[in-house]
């Protein structure tokens, strides 16, 4: 089946019971407050509904727009502009003649179910499930890190002992944790064996935001190609998977970074790269090399120094699960969901930098986040994730979002007055048109990197 249409039907699933149980949030505690809903949708129902009926004072509905859905409550001035509703005198019934305590409890009920239902997806992932991590094995040669983490004294080879004082369950998460989270200090064992304190400056994360280096560090490899692209220079030098780099013009090389470092230093120049094959799979080899098992080839990269080949850091064996029992799933996923908001919060500085404004996605970016194949646990890991984004988004005091009501509901709880519904009504309008404004930005960015392959 078409990798785009299960990552669609994905989507469209996940979107849909988020957006039911989100809209659920407020319909509840509006019932249980004696206040009418006029209408509960599943997607805009723009011009015209796929389907609708009435149960009571409520239409339930499907729109054909996926853009969300939404519940219209009586005498609450919402996107659906009912001016001439709020004209009228206020009626029991109306949300606007509830106390401010109840109605902030209704604005607050969609959030508040986000939240609650990404740290149950948590806790039910982990307790079916388990945790994937990495074998401590994958890092028996240390961390490789980029230049720019150079310069505050990290080697290859390093291996992290901790962070701020404390562990980490593998070590690849101090990507995370310089990018998305407050860190002072990194404490390494460097590759001759010497442990030291490494300070980090307080805009680390920044500035590897805008040099690009959201992976400042990954596992050193062994220098064996996985995989070998058709008709690329690697494989019309005869180099094949399972081959394993010994030297380059002559160099012994240790490791896979030395090797792509040996290549890109080279770019548009043949080198000569020798390498260690068994001679069944490979007969042209040379004669006395394969009487010690090497292959010799000459290969060129081109204008990216690239030559067609693959290596993996990680493979199937070596991850690892974690299994938890039902009352252990229950503190992990409390913690997995709590992190998961936090760094997702974090990762907002970035966004409000001309970088960070091209790194903003639509749905097509949404999408991009399920498994091109179906996969239960990555289906609902990515909805709980979606669910934590979804509950921080609408909580934006933005009029048009829950967080836009909750902010006018703050301000009469606190004053004591209520807004002036004129000037609620044009703010309501002003952050419609900001979230339209947002929609086409995000959505356009998904259009022009799938135009440009970016």
């Amino acid at each position: 089946m078409d990798p785009f249409f299960i990552k669609a039907v994905q989507l469209l699933l996940s979107l849909s019971i988020l957006i039911v149980l989100h809209e659920l949030g407020h319909f509840i505690p509006a019932k249980l407050f004696k206040t009418r809903v006029e209408k509960f949708y599943l997607f805009f129902d723009v011009k015209f509904s796929l389907f609708k009926k009435k149960i009571g004072d409520t239409v339930y509905g499907i729109g054909w727009l996926p853009l969300g859905g939404y519940v219209k409550i009586s005498g609450m001035i919402d996107e659906s502009m009912d001016k001439e509703q709020m004209a009228k005198p206020p009626q029991p019934w109306e949300f606007r003649s509830k106390p401010a305590w109840q109605r902030l409890i209704i604005m607050l009920g969609g959030v508040t179910v986000n939240i609650v239902l990404g740290f149950l997806i948590y806790m039910m992932v982990l307790f079916v499930y388990g945790e994937n991590y990495l074998s401590p094995k994958v890092f028996d040669n240390g961390l490789k890190s980029a230049e720019i983490m150079k310069d505050y004294g990290f080697m290859d080879g390093d291996k992290i002992l901790s962070v701020d004082g404390e562990p980490l369950q593998s070590q690849i998460d101090i990507n995370k944790y310089l990018l998305l989270r407050d860190v002072s200090t990194v404490e390494v064992e460097h590759p001759t064996g010497r442990s030291e304190t490494l300070l980090i400056p307080e805009d680390i994360g920044q500035e590897l935001f805008q040099s690009g280096s959201f992976q400042p560090f990954s596992p050193i490899k062994k220098p064996m190609i996985d995989s070998v692209l058709a008709d690329s220079p690697a494989d019309k030098a005869g180099l094949k998977k399972g081959d394993m780099i010994t030297s380059v013009n002559g160099e012994k090389i240790n490791y896979w970074h030395e090797f792509r470092k040996k290549i890109q230093d080279n770019k548009g120049v043949p080198v000569e790269v020798t390498y260690t094959s068994a001679p069944q799979e490979n007969p042209g080899l040379d004669r006395e090399l394969a009487a010690e098992g090497l292959g010799k080839v000459n290969v060129t990269a081109d204008e990216d120094g690239l030559i067609g080949v693959i290596t993996s850091a990680v493979s199937a064996e070596d991850i690892l699960t974690k299994s938890y029992s039902f009352g252990e799933s229950i503190g992990a996923g409390f913690d997995f969901a709590y992190w998961t908001l936090h760094d997702y919060v974090a990762q907002f500085k970035y966004v409000f930098t001309k970088k960070g404004a091209t790194q903003v996605g639509g749905f097509g970016a949404i999408g991009s986040l399920f498994p091109d194949a179906w996969d239960w646990k990555a289906f609902w890991t990515t909805t709980a994730f979606i669910s934590i984004i979804l509950a921080f988004m609408n909580i934006l005091p933005i009029p048009a979002l829950d967080g836009g009501h909750v902010m006018f509901l703050l301000y009469e709880m606190i004053s004591g007055r209520k807004p002036n519904e004129k000037v609620m009504e044009y703010a309501q309008m002003v952050g419609f048109f900001i979230l339209i404004a947002l929609v086409l930005f995000a959505n356009g960015n998904d259009v022009y990197r799938w135009l440009t392959g970016g």
